[in-house]
């Protein structure tokens, strides 16, 4: 073949040394992916540079997505069969309002959407109200039924938490729940706009599902046996989202670090 017996032998002794440099990336990932068990490499990586720079560890970003992949580290993601919304009823639907709209700050749009969890006891749905901006989950309900009261526990919650008294729009999609009575008296009563898809385009509302895509699929993997138990680990799971997930979107920081930021930064303005 025109390769020397020395020549192998090096190599083999490379590939040695560098799998044995390379150790400490398996606990780097193992200490990450601890809260956030279903983190993506991009973001993994971003987490973990200043780790391998103090460790004195050369690995770029491609480099660690073929590192995870040879050690079946890549994460996949699962579907969803259960569905939530029924956008078939005679309530009223308000038009969208967030098409042409840039978003420019925290508490300017505030997006919603419900997701199902599996229990030992049954399905549970998980109802998010999320800010447009800043990705940051605002408020929360997880109950065993999703009525108009159900979810509006989570937009009380995201209510309470406002930062800012500026105008707010509400995105949603047509379901019954955010189309009922209860639910836009909550909102008229706060002062803030309705807004909902104008059809059965999933993307129009694609932000709100995303984060709810995260959650579940990115948190929530250990079936939980009850009831209290998955509101408990939601509590954990969005604590962790919103003060240590870096997004792409939000140039690698976290969600608390940009709605802080932003709205101090307005508040000033």
């Amino acid at each position: 073949m025109g390769i020397s017996r020395q020549s192998i032998y090096q190599a083999e002794s490379r590939c040695q040394a560098r799998a044995k440099a390379l150790l400490p990336v398996l606990c780097m990932v193992a200490d990450i992916r601890r809260f956030m068990p279903r983190l993506g490499t991009r973001k993994l990586y971003h987490l973990m540079k200043p780790k391998l720079e103090a460790a004195g560890v050369k690995l770029g970003r491609d480099s660690l997505f073929d590192y995870l992949r040879a050690h079946n580290l890549l994460v996949k993601k699962p579907r969803n069969y259960h569905k939530t919304t029924d956008s078939k009823h005679w309530m009223k639907k308000h038009p969208n309002l967030l098409k042409g709209l840039i978003v420019s700050r925290p508490e300017q749009v505030f997006v919603s959407d419900i997701t199902y969890v599996e229990t030992d006891v049954g399905i549970h749905y998980l109802s998010l109200v999320t800010d447009a901006y800043s990705r940051k989950i605002m408020g929360h309900d997880v109950s065993p039924s999703m009525t108009a009261t159900d979810i509006g526990r989570a937009l009380k919650q995201a209510i309470k938490r406002r930062m800012s008294l500026e105008p707010l729009i509400h995105h949603s999609d047509r379901g019954s729940q955010y189309c009922s009575q209860i639910y836009q008296d909550q909102l008229s009563s706060s002062l803030i706009t309705p807004s909902m898809t104008d059809g059965y385009d999933c993307y129009q509302n694609a932000l709100a599902e995303r984060i709810n895509g995260i959650l579940k699929h990115e948190f929530l993997l250990t079936k939980c046996r009850t009831g209290e138990e998955l509101k408990r680990a939601v509590r954990q799971s969005i604590a962790i989202y919103n003060e240590y997930r870096p997004h792409l979107s939000l140039k690698m920081k976290t969600p608390n670090e940009v709605h802080k930021k932003a709205s101090c930064e307005s508040q000033l303005a």
